[in-house]
């Protein structure tokens, strides 16, 4: 669980605590659509429960931090006064836990952690942008802001006050490790773990960044003009390269992912590179043939309605589809023909269509 004080990461993004990698993310991308703030425009309380989850997914997302997380109840520096609140084996990987106490007696053999001050790269995101359908058509370049860790421009990412020295850890004396003898039911063993007073850093912070607070990076505002092909359709995904969160210790930041989302069309309904649509003709029309005025995004077309033509017949304009995303050419429109009858006709009217009636020598009702 997580320490006192402490935000339950797992609570906040609806999952259990075993839950997979995928399921993490799938609860993240759902919830980050829902309190999104260009969802909330003025709504501070969703403005909140937005950072809660991107902090949520940060800790989770990440392996090592959840392990942590998931051992301790905390990430980071160790909570005031070393309070291990949470410890035990609440939600600890037994056989993660056995293979490094039985490796490290073994041998040494056991695994230890990847240098934690070597250079990482940031985390990617990911954006969920709505389109319009005329947007996807033509293709658009659109600013969006994304919320993400930048490098803290106070200390340049150190997590120390300007002025102030980091240290080398005392009790591990920059090593970021340490070896323990534990007692098992197999006798003591000697078992290498992470210092517990730098966290396998190697060096102490003694005056804490203000802006970061030790941590080296602080949550931005973002803006990025992102180009979107003519095309695009509901479900892909484009890569902004080098706009994710930034490294650690110098590292590469990593990437924005824009999921696509194409909102519905009054006009038209897309089928593949195809745009739908219909068009309301009257009998006479359908029957002795006429022009119809077809909108498509690039004005109105021409088309011609065959004499005979059936009602729920189908006709095309080729071309004036969605443009092909990965080819050339367009798709076409296709038009429904709907084929009106008058619900009051009027004297004459009905007069004419008699006359029709009997010449076609149908019968029909009478006055």
């Amino acid at each position: 669980m997580a320490a006192p004080g402490k935000k339950d990461y797992y609570e906040i993004l609806g999952v259990g605590r075993g839950a997979s990698a995928d399921e993490i993310k799938k609860a993240y991308r759902k919830l980050t659509r829902k309190y999104h703030p260009d969802a909330n425009p003025g709504d501070a309380e969703a403005e909140k429960k937005y950072k809660e989850i991107n902090e949520a997914n940060e800790v989770l997302s990440d392996p090592k931090k959840r392990a942590q997380y998931d051992q301790f109840g905390y990430v980071g520096d160790m909570p005031p006064g070393g309070d291990f609140s949470g410890s035990g084996f609440g939600g600890a990987d037994f056989g993660d836990l056995f293979g490094d106490l039985f490796g490290s007696a073994f041998g040494g053999a056991g695994r230890r952690s990847a240098d934690p001050n070597a250079p990482r790269r940031g985390h990617d995101l990911e954006y969920t942008m709505q389109i319009s359908l005329e947007d996807a058509y033509r293709g658009i370049t659109k600013k969006i802001e994304v919320p993400r860790l930048e490098t803290c421009p106070r200390c340049g990412g150190s997590g120390a006050e300007p002025g102030t020295k980091i240290e080398t850890c005392p009790t591990c004396g920059g090593r970021g490790q340490v070896q323990q003898t534990v007692n098992t039911p197999f006798g003591q063993m000697s078992q290498v773990t992470a210092c517990p007073t730098c966290h396998g850093k190697g060096k102490v912070i003694k005056t804490h960044c203000s802006e970061c607070r030790g941590q080296g990076r602080v949550q931005r505002q973002h803006s990025v003009d992102v180009k979107i092909p003519a095309g695009i359709d509901t479900g892909i995904r484009l890569r902004v390269s080098s706009h994710g969160e930034a490294g650690i210790n110098g590292g590469p930041s990593g990437d924005l992912f824009l999921l696509i989302e194409v909102k519905p069309d009054r006009r038209f309904q897309r089928k593949g590179d195809d745009l739908n649509t219909s068009v309301d003709i009257l009998y006479p029309q359908a029957a002795l043939g006429c022009d119809v005025r077809i909108e498509t995004f690039d004005g109105f077309e021409k088309l011609d309605i065959p004499r005979g033509t059936q009602p729920g017949s189908r006709l095309r304009i080729k071309g004036r589809g969605m443009p092909r995303l990965r080819g050339r050419g367009t798709g076409d429109m296709n038009i429904l023909v709907r084929v009106g009858i008058s619900k009051n006709p009027s004297a004459k009217e009905r007069e004419l269509l008699e006359q029709i009636a009997k010449e076609m020598k149908i019968p029909v009702k009478d006055k």
